[in-house]
């Protein structure tokens, strides 16, 4: 996918929230680690992000333990090694303008860029950016962007500086499920 964006082929911005969390007695926000659910569930993103043909050139990761937790496990699912990833402090409890001004800064290079960060914000951008897209599709997010939802956007443009609310086509969102462990 390197090198897609621009041009003829739709650059893609695959917003990823963080996997189902803890909540440990006395843990700050910031480090709290993923669950069980999540633990499970984060490297059925990462399955499903390969499935779709989504594995980024680049990512942008929350700094927070849960974003970390579930970028690492996503990422591991995937057969070829991971791309980059910039684990960035301003993706943390960021609100749209926010997540934009960091998404802006990608390389031009970049054709398929994962987000990995919370809600709202995550929530917010999509529906921000999203000027078209199946309307049941719209309507999933505008209902709940829940934990490990993976949302995928499409636009044209020559580069991310470009992408502004309303210039994108919602293509899909989906909420991957791992599966429990059998009881004996």
């Amino acid at each position: 996918m390197t090198g897609s964006g621009g041009g003829t082929s739709p650059r893609r911005l695959v917003v990823l929230r963080h996997a189902k969390s803890a909540w440990p007695e006395g843990v700050p926000d910031h480090e709290r680690p993923l669950a069980p659910r999540g633990l499970r569930d984060a490297p059925a993103a990462g399955r499903a992000l390969a499935e779709a043909g989504c594995v980024p050139d680049l990512a942008l990761c929350s700094t927070a333990a849960r974003a970390r937790g579930t970028w690492e496990l996503a990422a591991a699912e995937w057969e070829t090694p991971p791309p980059p990833v910039r684990f960035d402090p301003r993706l943390y409890g960021a609100v749209v303008r926010e997540l934009l001004e960091v998404v802006h800064e990608t390389p031009t290079e970049v054709g398929t860029l994962l987000l990995v960060g919370h809600n709202p914000g995550l929530e917010e951008l999509v529906l921000d950016l999203a000027g078209d897209g199946p309307g049941e599709v719209l309507d999933e997010v505008r209902l709940k962007f829940p934990t490990s939802a993976i949302a995928v956007l499409a636009w044209y443009g020559t580069g991310w500086r470009s992408l502004a609310p309303g210039t994108a086509l919602l293509t899909s969102m989906t909420v991957p499920r791992g599966r429990k462990p059998q009881e004996p």
